[in-house]
């Protein structure tokens, strides 16, 4: 598995499979992607790859600010006139 660590150089961690199927994510990801027991991982298959993706305990509250500005207030303009 290859990260980007905190100064974004790229290093390599490698982990194995128990004969449960548990995984263990080294301390070194799991703290910079906050990830803690709680944490829920989407697994996305990509080919032969598989991505791990921490998913925010909130996730609107992890979007709030993403996107352009004015544009919640540019759809609820357009959802009144289209409710005229």
């Amino acid at each position: 598995m290859w990260i980007r660590d905190l100064k974004d150089t790229i290093s390599a961690m490698r982990t194995k499979v128990t004969r449960r199927g548990q995984v263990s994510i080294p301390a070194a990801i799991r703290r910079k992607l906050q990830i803690t027991s709680r944490t829920t991982l989407d697994w996305v298959v990509e080919g032969t790859a598989v991505r791990v993706v921490p998913i925010p305990d909130d996730p609107i509250a992890a979007l709030r600010g993403s996107g352009k500005a004015g544009a919640v207030r540019r759809l609820i303009a357009d959802r009144r006139k289209d409710a005229e």
